[in-house]
């Protein structure tokens, strides 16, 4: 089972003293060659702190984010799993989860990137800031994402459960004939029909996970976690085209 989330624009700071980045060691190898084109784009961009803070589009109050993409290369690192900070990963919480839940998240839990293309929750990153609509001097995220990204994806045989932001899915999409589900949260309206959340998608997705997490059960067909969710009162249901619509 492959889950793959959305990355949060926040980051938590710090890491293991004395490590740092190790591109090689990365989930899904066929991206290196493309994470150090990124890399190395981010790099020369540093080198020009305004230029910079215009493709990353921040303001004076997250200079610090030029800091941290200017050492990328060297600070030190922390898992997927722990670096993103934010609504979903403050409701998965991945701190207060046993050692067999974060088995179970590095194992089957994949994070989109706009820098690393893909990462495994237990793949060690450093804190550095680039988004979707990040615009770098000779890089365009999506181009250079797009193809080898949903080529990744293809190799996996197994169920696929697509939790990205519509944003983060152009950067790859799940290949057509994949065993995929597109996960999308709804609400049942006064009128009966049923509505996607915005204000709770976030953090529906974050609780959806831990309970996975928590689980320890890596489904092979949205059957199985259709009937799983069942199990635990949560209301996981078939949606449209392929997509699965979890209740809230």
């Amino acid at each position: 089972m492959l889950i793959l989330l959305p990355p949060s624009e926040t980051k938590r700071d710090g890491g293991v003293p004395g490590s740092s980045l190790d591109v090689r060691g990365l989930s899904f190898s066929s991206l290196e060659q493309s994470r150090r084109h990124a890399l190395a784009e981010l790099q020369v961009l540093s080198g020009d702190p305004e230029a910079a803070a215009r493709a990353l589009k921040i303001g004076p109050s997250l200079h610090f984010e030029l800091a941290r993409n200017s050492t990328v290369g060297s600070s030190p690192l922390l898992p997927a799993m722990d670096r993103y900070t934010g609504v979903l990963y403050d409701a998965l919480d991945t701190a207060s989860l046993d050692s067999s839940a974060r088995a179970f998240l590095a194992d089957n839990v994949v994070i989109a990137s706009a820098l690393f293309g893909l990462v495994g929750a237990g793949d060690g990153i450093p804190a550095y800031r680039m988004s979707h609509n990040s615009r770098l001097q000779d890089l365009r995220p999506k181009a250079h994402w797009r193809s080898v990204i949903s080529a990744a994806l293809a190799e996996h045989s197994g169920l696929i459960l697509d939790l990205r932001s519509e944003a983060y899915v152009e950067l790859g999409p799940i290949p057509s004939g994949a065993n995929s589900a597109y996960l999308r949260l709804v609400a049942d309206g006064p009128d009966g029909v049923r509505r996607a959340l915005n204000h709770f998608n976030k953090k529906g997705k974050g609780e959806f996970v831990r309970a996975l997490a928590q689980s320890g059960i890596s489904h092979d067909s949205t059957d199985s976690l259709i009937a799983w969710a069942t199990s635990q009162g949560i209301r996981l249901s078939a949606g449209v085209d392929g997509e699965l619509d979890l209740v809230v």
